[in-house]
């Protein structure tokens, strides 16, 4: 008999060091980064869960290492690079929503290479993880993460795939391309509504599940904000609404990741789509009620608890 796998899930991605503004001139220091936050929420929820990147050899890199040992999150083959620098971002606030402004170009994480992949663990996972932002943060990233994909699939892993649309990074044509090309290969793609439309050039969820399916999606569950989640399957083309838990949040910033990271870790503990959504719907309400990408991401306890009480 085979052995099971020694890790639920592997992340691959870039990290960044977050100041986030709390009042006019004033910044709290944290951490981002999308598929980092997903690995934080994913260890908080109970998964067995490493992350794989290249960091600076500096201050902030060893400030994330710190993060997530104290997470739980294996980091055994994080390459360090002496010659570039850890990324940082700042956001801001207003009516409008929150705001981005980043320090990133030319980090060791965009520095990463397809042949710099920790193939023991993409051979030892039971789902991967990827992003359009690490796709978006150079060519070579992007080869990187079809390599991740494409040996994780290899060795049986299920790929899910959050398409985190950052135009300020890459132009829409070349975005588009790109995660249309890499639909195909997931097994659970995780869009917010508004990103999808703009990728896809659409207006209502039916042409997004239609959009989907036609570049060869198997499972979609479409974030939406205050409004829930929805679902969609290509086995049966099922449809099925979540709706969202009421909170008084204060920051977005982070919660599609953890809403992302929670569903990944509740699908590796055995619960069906719609489970796992539902309960990933809860995560990521309750990680909008502090400021900051990680700070607020809720435990396992926490998020079942508000489950019992809805």
């Amino acid at each position: 008999m085979q052995a099971h796998p020694r890790l639920d899930i592997l992340a691959i991605g870039e990290p960044m060091i977050e100041f986030n503004e709390t009042s006019p001139a004033q910044y709290r220091q944290g951490f981002g980064g999308d598929t980092s936050n997903f690995a934080v929420a994913a260890a908080r929820q109970g998964a067995r869960v490493a992350y794989w990147t290249r960091l600076g050899e500096d201050r902030f890199g060893r400030m994330l290492q710190s993060l997530w040992q104290e997470e739980g999150v294996a980091t055994d083959a994080v390459a360090i690079d002496p010659t570039a620098h850890t990324g940082l971002y700042f956001v801001a606030h207003d009516a409008n929503g929150h705001h981005f402004s980043y320090m990133r170009a030319g980090s060791a994480a965009s520095r990463m290479r397809p042949a710099d992949l920790p193939h023991a663990l993409l051979q030892d996972c039971r789902f991967l993880h990827v992003s359009g932002i690490s796709q978006a943060i150079s060519a070579s990233a992007c080869d990187t993460v079809f390599a991740a994909i494409d040996l994780a699939r290899q060795a049986g892993a299920q790929i899910c795939y959050d398409p985190n649309l950052r135009l300020n990074l890459w132009p829409l044509p070349r975005a588009r391309a790109i995660i249309e090309q890499t639909i195909g290969y997931t097994d659970v793609f995780l869009p917010g509504l508004d990103e999808a439309q703009r990728i896809a050039g659409l207006v209502s969820r039916d042409e997004v599940w239609n959009w989907c399916a036609h570049h060869g999606a198997r499972q979609v569950v479409l974030k939406c904000g205050a409004e829930g989640a929805w679902i969609w399957r290509k086995e049966d083309g099922a449809v099925t609404h979540l709706p969202p838990l009421k909170v008084e949040p204060v920051d977005a910033t982070g919660a599609g990741d953890c809403f992302d990271g929670a569903l990944v870790a509740r699908l590796a503990a055995g619960d069906t789509l719609e489970q796992a959504a539902r309960y990933a719907n809860v995560a990521a309400a309750l990680s909008t009620t502090g400021y900051g990408a990680i700070a607020p991401i809720p435990v396992r306890e926490q998020v079942l608890s508000r489950l019992a009480a809805a």
